[in-house]
């Protein structure tokens, strides 16, 4: 099948340079590629022009745009001399760049005909890029643009599926993760759905998505990917993880706070915080087998309660010595039910998150969703403190995703994940969600203002009766 997923996937993971050329029918495009990111295109239609993108992101005004041919000269870019000529900047010229990329690439993804050649190349003579765009964005935006082709599935139906890496799994929806869960080395994708209950189409391009991000291939493939090969062993590290569970668990009722976090008496609330998280990402229940016996599971929700517990003491300065053991008589919050305690927990992280206070807000808002799981709102803030911790950024769009997937009616969980695709650089599906939410909330004000759709604020009776007063002024002031 001749088709730019497929040609992008070889491209990424091979970390190829060169030039991929497309033609078909009237349509020539170049897309040149360094290291396996996509840093320039050219294109003949006249749609993906630079000028186009500019005037839509209204960085030029229509009557520059409608005379756009007058600024062409010879061996110079037109982006250059708009910069060159005061009308756009540097960095109006980078965006328009990037978004113009984006969507020469992304108009192909419905196309499945017409003819790809690859040429490897390094060292391009148009000099070092300033634009670079990762490769995986693309693939994941543009199969998610294609609703369903007949070629899909002849390419895919009679093919053994075996599993690869799992280095993308982060961008699949909870559905899509289910479906690659089934996917043993031993099924042909035909033979796979009818073990299934998924609808056809939206089978044979989540499958199309899992091949393009390599997360599934066939035995008979001959791609040698360079950066699977250096990831291909993953040692399980959970049976060790366990073990130290459960030795923390025995030990209990001789740790302290301090020697829970493992943590000196003398230790920042810096150095707090960050054993906190790196243990939260080693012992919370949601990173252990969920088939676990139930007694081991308490187990080990037990620890990581109390894991919490030390780490809010500490923060908040009103340490003890020793942790209360869970054979203790509870507490009120302990003997408070789960669903009462989740929204008490959710409560005080949108109180922290308020006040700015994000890293503080995450651990709450991360017990609240280990009490009561699948709750939209619960989700959707989680996402939203995320977004606001630069190191989990790649994790709070899944949360929105997952946020959407509960709650698909909620607008405000589409504003705010176009604020984080915006946010890292990805205007294209920024706009995206952004009308998404107008579709659903015409009005809705952030939206529009992203959109550049804001409708101008009609002056009030008193506005205007001010104006004309402060006009009478200024004249009788003149004469």
């Amino acid at each position: 099948m001749e088709h730019i997923g497929s040609y992008l996937r070889e491209i990424y993971f091979n970390k190829d340079s060169g030039r991929l050329i497309f033609n078909y029918k009237d349509i020539q495009k170049y897309l040149f590629f360094e290291a396996g990111l996509l840093v320039f295109t050219k294109t003949n239609q006249p749609s993906e022009f630079l000028g186009e993108f500019l005037f839509r992101m209204k960085k030029i005004p229509e009557e520059v745009y409608s005379r756009i041919d007058q600024f062409i000269e010879p061996m110079q870019s037109i982006g250059k001399i708009l910069v060159k000529s005061g009308i756009i900047t540097e960095k109006d010229l980078h965006s328009g760049l990037m978004y113009q990329m984006q969507e020469t690439v992304l108009n192909l993804f419905p196309v499945f005909k017409g003819n790809f050649k690859f040429q490897k190349k390094t060292g391009f003579t148009e000099g070092e890029f300033k634009t670079k765009i990762n490769v995986i964005d693309l693939i994941e935006e543009g199969i998610r643009r294609v609703s369903y082709d007949p070629e899909i599935k002849k390419f895919m139906e009679q093919k053994v599926l075996i599993p690869k890496t799992m280095d993308c799994i982060d961008r699949l929806k909870i559905k899509e993760r289910e479906l690659l869960g089934m996917i043993d080395g031993k099924h042909t994708g035909a033979s796979l759905l009818r073990s299934t209950k998924f609808r056809p189409r939206p089978f044979w391009t989540s499958l199309y998505l899992f091949y393009c991000l390599n997360l599934i291939g066939f035995p008979e493939e001959k791609i040698s990917m360079k950066k699977e090969k250096a990831k291909e062993v993953v040692p399980d590290d959970s049976g060790r993880r366990l073990n130290e569970v459960i030795t923390i668990s025995n030990n209990l009722p001789s740790l302290d706070y301090y020697a829970l976090l493992n943590v000196s008496r003398t230790a920042s609330q810096s150095e707090i915080k960050l054993a906190y998280f790196n243990l939260a990402r080693r012992y919370h229940p949601d990173r252990f087998d969920q088939d676990l016996p139930a007694d081991t599971k308490m187990m080990i929700e037990e620890v990581f309660s109390q894991i919490t517990r030390a780490y809010d003491a500490l923060i908040s300065g009103k340490e003890s010595l020793r942790p209360e053991p869970s054979k203790a008589t509870p507490s009120g919050e302990e003997k408070m039910d789960p669903e009462k305690k989740a929204e008490m927990k959710y409560r005080h992280a949108h109180f922290l998150y308020n006040q700015g206070k994000y890293q503080e807000a995450l651990v709450p808002m991360e017990e609240a969703l280990r009490l009561k799981r699948n709750k939209g709102n619960y989700v959707l803030l989680l996402a939203m403190i995320e977004m606001k911790i630069p190191a989990l950024k790649r994790k709070a769009e899944e949360d929105f995703l997952i946020a959407i997937d509960l709650e698909p009616w909620v607008v405000e969980t589409y504003v705010e994940l176009g604020k984080l695709y915006k946010d890292v650089g990805l205007p294209v599906k920024a706009a995206k969600m952004f009308r998404k939410a107008l579709e659903m909330e015409p009005e809705n004000k952030t939206a529009l203002h992203e959109l550049g759709l804001e409708k101008p604020k009609k002056k009030g009776i008193r506005q205007i009766l001010r104006m004309g007063v402060l006009s009478k002024r200024k004249k009788e002031k003149e004469d």
